[in-house]
């Protein structure tokens, strides 16, 4: 048995990998009809905002068969902040068969925990982007943007946030890539071929959150009268 000197296992501060477990096994517990979308949302930002274990197992108590974050052994990064650990390799899109396409990996990472992001006007835009968010509002306006090249790859890993992406008007993007459990991804615009100066490739998991790409407002009313 393991004896804590001084302070007792409850009143252990957390980390963000122990955090990220429980967010995994409320999703689970909705999954299986335990937790309903409201609950799991107030719980998720209980974990969230959890500072010591007693804080965050306060959400899994009544959860049959869950494990309590006490018995959860974190993976080997407890000192790093999660947005910079290792991602794994993505296989290419399905328009790059027959030839090779190299994905550059993510150039910049947009973190948000209950908070709201937002990257507008002449920001530059690297050739990869990640999207690490947690009950957060995101929105990534391109129109007057920098690019550095016309495929961007936007990998996307997200609990119960809504992304906006806001492209210019001969943009594409495809949403092709997500995997939604709970959310929704909807594309406003156009998915291809790659013509115009910008073609957005979003991949990633979404979970009870939403992804939605669009042109700005008042575009296809411009586009009437031209």
């Amino acid at each position: 048995m393991r004896i804590l000197v001084g302070m007792e296992a409850r009143d252990l501060r957390v980390s963000d990998a122990e955090r990220e477990h429980v967010g995994e096994l409320l999703q689970r517990a909705v999954g299986q009809g335990m937790l309903s979308l409201g609950e799991f949302t107030e719980r998720m930002d209980t974990a969230l905002a959890a500072k010591t274990r007693g804080e965050l197992n306060a959400v899994l108590v009544d959860l049959p068969g869950i494990q309590l974050i006490s018995e959860f052994v974190p993976p080997p990064y407890p000192d790093r902040p999660y947005a910079t650990r290792p991602v794994p390799p993505t296989p290419a899109p399905a328009h790059s068969v027959g030839h090779h396409v190299s994905v550059p990996p993510p150039g910049e990472v947009i973190r948000g925990r209950m908070s709201s992001v937002s990257r507008t006007g002449s920001w530059n835009v690297p050739a990869s982007l990640k999207v690490d968010t947690r009950v957060s509002s995101v929105n990534l306006d391109f129109t007057r943007a920098v690019m550095a090249t016309q495929v961007v790859y936007l990998d996307i890993d997200d609990y119960a946030s809504s992304l906006t992406l806001i492209v210019p008007a001969e943009a594409t993007v495809d949403l092709n890539g997500i995997e939604t459990v709970g959310g929704s991804a909807t594309n406003k615009v156009r998915s291809g071929p790659p013509i115009g100066p910008l073609h957005l490739v979003v991949r990633g998991k979404v979970r009870f959150g939403t992804v939605t790409a669009r042109h700005p407002f008042g575009t296809s009313l411009r586009n009437m009268f031209q």
